[in-house]
């Protein structure tokens, strides 16, 4: 697994997700990517699409980093 840093929060991921990385980084801003987070950190998980209708879940892990997977 991969890991990098998105808006201040550390993300692991697979290459197979990695269209989701450049979506939050780059395609949302600060705020509508932080919606994510929330939820994920609220709820343990949050459902997204990117623009090519792509799916992925951002999970919240027990060491308060994230995962994301592709769906």
């Amino acid at each position: 697994m991969k890991e990098t840093i998105i808006h201040g929060f550390k993300v692991k991921y697979e290459d197979t997700a990695r269209p989701a990385i450049d979506f939050l980084l780059t395609d949302l801003d600060i705020d509508e990517c932080r919606v994510f987070f929330d939820e994920a950190k609220q709820k343990k998980f949050a459902k997204f699409e990117d623009h090519q209708d792509r799916e992925y879940t951002l999970y919240y892990n027990p060491d308060r980093s994230y995962t994301l997977i592709r769906r």
